[in-house]
């Protein structure tokens, strides 16, 4: 009896070990998923907070939260099984998916840099939410639609980041890639939305410490308010970088996958050149060669899009 419990219990421990080696499996696999839609999760928590702008102080959280629980929803009610099933039934689609969200990536890229420089300012998700007004008097069906809209947005940015995701996972069994995607889902909606309710409550943050006796705290609390704007901006323009980096890069591998290689095969040569050349610092110039090529990419895949928008009947009209 002693001999069969000490086997049961050897049992049970080899079977923890192995276990824990899958978890620690399924984490690695999710960091790295989770690593390579990294420019998208930049844009997605870059963008979510202007939909809180101009709301009262005590809204801000309330609304993030409910957008939060909208974007895990999109996330594990709508995309996660279809992404799963695309991946089981018909793997080959998950590149011509991702090109065409790589697309729409370039395109918002291409078109925010158009609105900066010669296309006007058309922002028809956040009409009346101009930076220099001050808050607006709450109103409940005003927030709702705010937050539909925000929703509807994350939508298309948590569908790229769950593809990219899945599309580095591939070579998982089924269970496997549930699990993974999960965690990634899970995760990244914390990243994204902590950091969203972190920057918006930053300004508020400051004028607590503003109101402070403490004349460090005072000059801090200040020094914080004062950067907003400029935070927002940085936030606004890594946001657009990133669209065109990740989104060039998805055209530059799905076009490699899909049988041309030559463009590829340029950047490739392009970064073995540069590294060698810059050999100190040979590994992060590698880097920021694709990096620049992809972007350049995307800027030029994204300007025809947005040649194409803008020149559609009714599109134009109403820039």
């Amino acid at each position: 009896m002693a001999g069969g419990l000490a086997a049961l219990l050897d049992d049970v421990a080899t079977l923890a070990k192995v276990a824990a080696a899958s978890i620690d499996d399924v984490g690695a696999a999710a960091g790295r998923a989770g690593a390579k839609a990294a420019g998208v999760v930049v844009d997605d928590a870059a963008v979510t907070p202007r939909y809180v702008h101009n709301f009262a102080a005590e809204r801000e959280l309330p609304m993030i939260r409910r957008i939060a629980t909208g974007s895990l929803r999109n996330k594990l009610l709508f995309i996660l099984p279809a992404a799963l099933l695309l991946s089981e039934f018909v793997p080959w689609v998950l590149t011509p998916l991702l090109m065409v969200g790589g697309t729409f990536l370039c395109f918002e890229g291409a078109e925010k840099i158009w609105e900066v420089f010669g296309g006007g300012h058309h922002k028809p998700e956040t009409e009346g939410t101009d930076e220099t007004e001050d808050a607006l008097p709450h109103s409940p069906e005003r927030e709702e639609t705010m937050v539909k809209s925000a929703i509807r947005t994350d939508f298309i940015l948590s569908s790229e980041i769950m593809v990219i995701a899945l599309n580095e996972v591939t070579s998982e069994g089924f269970v496997s890639r549930a699990i993974i995607l999960f965690v990634v889902a899970i995760g990244i909606t914390l990243l994204v939305y902590g950091a969203v309710g972190l920057i918006v409550k930053l300004d508020d943050m400051g004028l607590y410490l503003a109101e402070q006796d403490s004349g460090f705290e005072q000059r801090l609390g200040l020094g914080m308010v004062k950067a907003m704007p400029y935070i927002m901006k940085i936030l606004s323009t890594v946001g657009m970088a990133a669209m065109l980096w990740v989104g060039g890069h998805i055209l530059l591998v799905g076009i490699d996958e899909l049988g041309w290689h030559w463009p590829y095969e340029q950047v490739h040569h392009l970064e073995e050149e540069v590294a060698h050349a810059l050999s100190a610092v040979g590994g992060f110039a590698a880097w920021l060669t694709n990096t620049i090529a992809s972007a350049i990419l995307g800027l030029f895949a994204g300007s025809i899009v947005v040649a194409i928008m803008h020149w559609l009947p009714g599109r134009a009209s109403a820039h």
